[in-house]
């Protein structure tokens, strides 16, 4: 089945030329370290997810690029033309003039309806060439205006025109510091509106993504295309093939799907985080070794410990111990920093995959009470190496993201009503803000209470 992506706005542009980027340099490589015929299988299933073959010498991403300024989306495709790896469809863009000037409510109360239809038609057209339509990855950021508010609107009308295919939203979580004076209030009404017609929001977050690029790939002036890439390779770990099931004969032929089954086992609980090992400067690979139980063991306390990366996790932090009487979820039974996760898929690449025992992460003690550690925890394999990494794991993990402070800033601005102004004369009222405070207070309190 195919992914159709859909880019929006600046942040969405650039991070999904980088992702198909990354998808075609793993492709192409020379690294693959199996056998032909699993490369040859490898190859076909990617080609069928991400790209058409069309008449062209090169693979055509299966993407609709959105802006509404022409700047990027020009940049973008003819970077990608001139790769020579892959291209983007020549019709497959929309952009105007005037840009949404960092404002949610312009991007979803004048931009979205005025040009839904061209839109939704490029979309249309996008989906009529998959032979099977597997469902639609959105990129955007939730600072700006376009790819917040307009992407907000654009997930509407895909769940309206597709309600029986899948969506998952990519977002990226800004800065703490902040890029944007309004960027809480921004993205307060992105992730309240996402969460009524998105599948799942995977999140990474900006602040993450720098303190990887400074301290595991030794980058000294960090450009927003090298935080974009390391996105793109912890996107590709996922969405590359692989086997879902043990002893599995062929490439998942749904990854949306599987991922939504795998990882959403409720509609209140839809955020999904991210972690990939190792990551480091190609010059340092040839001079490192990696064991499976040593990742394992990395990855598995980086889940507990609710680290980020590899650097710096805290070993102190234990699962709590079970006791028949009292439930995992008791409060009196977590200790400090200990992270709950509704479910968990790791994902292995590389040599020897088979032989990887992945017991630690069935303990009972690392899941909510109501769901069996068998059902919370799934584990997807290839032997095709990815990326130059002879050996990778990538956990996906349904758990909160760090909402409570971005609720927390949006609401002290609007209780002494800043920038509201700004809002209300793009038809977005004060009782839609509410209403959006609510959604997220609702979805704090579900992921508290685990």
């Amino acid at each position: 089945m195919s992914i159709v992506t859909v880019q929006l706005g600046q942040c969405g542009n650039q991070i999904g030329h980088e992702v198909f980027n990354a998808i075609c340099t793993d492709v192409h490589g020379t690294h693959g370290l199996c056998s032909k015929k699993e490369n040859e299988s490898y190859h076909d299933a990617c080609k069928e997810r991400f790209f058409c073959e069309e008449d062209s010498e090169v693979p055509v991403a299966r993407a609709v690029l959105v802006d509404m300024e022409p700047k990027v989306i020009s940049q973008t495709l003819s970077m990608a033309a001139r790769s020579g790896y892959w291209k983007y469809d020549d019709h497959s863009h929309f952009c105007q003039k005037q840009g949404s000037g960092n404002n949610w409510a312009n991007g979803y109360s004048v931009h979205g309806p005025r040009h839904k239809e061209v839109i939704m038609n490029l979309v249309q057209k996008e989906a009529e060439k998959c032979d099977r339509l597997g469902g639609f990855f959105t990129m955007m950021s939730m600072a700006g205006g376009t790819g917040s508010g307009l992407g907000a609107f654009v997930t509407q009308c895909l769940r309206d025109a597709f309600p029986t295919s899948f969506i998952l939203n990519h977002v990226i979580w800004p800065y703490g510091t902040g890029e944007v004076i309004v960027q809480n209030y921004n993205s307060v009404l992105t992730l309240s509106h996402l969460y009524q017609s998105s599948d799942a929001l995977l999140v990474h977050e900006n602040d993450v993504i720098h303190k990887i690029c400074a301290q595991l790939m030794n980058i000294k002036q960090i450009s927003f295309r090298d935080v974009n890439q390391v996105i793109a390779h912890q996107l590709g770990s996922v969405f590359q093939p692989t086997y879902p099931a043990e002893g599995g004969l062929h490439y998942s032929r749904n990854p949306l799907g599987d991922l939504m089954e795998t990882l959403v086992p409720h509609p209140e609980f839809k955020m999904l985080g991210l972690r990939n090992i190792p990551q480091m400067p190609e010059n340092s690979l040839a001079y490192s070794t990696f064991s499976w139980p040593g990742l394992i063991k990395h990855l598995r306390q980086m889940l507990i410990a609710n680290a980020k990366m590899e650097e710096g996790i805290d070993w102190q932090v234990r699962p709590p111990r079970l006791s028949p009487s009292i439930p995992s979820s008791h409060p009196a039974n977590k200790p400090l920093h200990f992270n709950t996760s509704i479910a968990n898929l790791v994902i292995l690449r590389g040599k020897e995959t088979h032989s990887v025992d992945l017991g630690s992460f069935q303990d009972p003690s690392l899941y909510t009470s109501w769901l069996n550690p068998r059902d919370a925890f799934n584990a997807w394999k290839t032997p095709r190496a990815f990326n130059k990494y002879e050996k990778s794991a990538s956990l996906v993990s349904n758990m909160l993201k760090p909402l409570d402070s971005v609720v927390g800033k949006a609401w002290n601005m609007f209780a002494s009503k800043a920038y509201i102004h700004q809002y209300t004369k793009f038809g977005i009222e004060e009782e839609d803000f509410l209403d959006s405070f609510t959604a997220l207070e609702q979805v704090i309190s579900s992921y508290t209470n685990l």
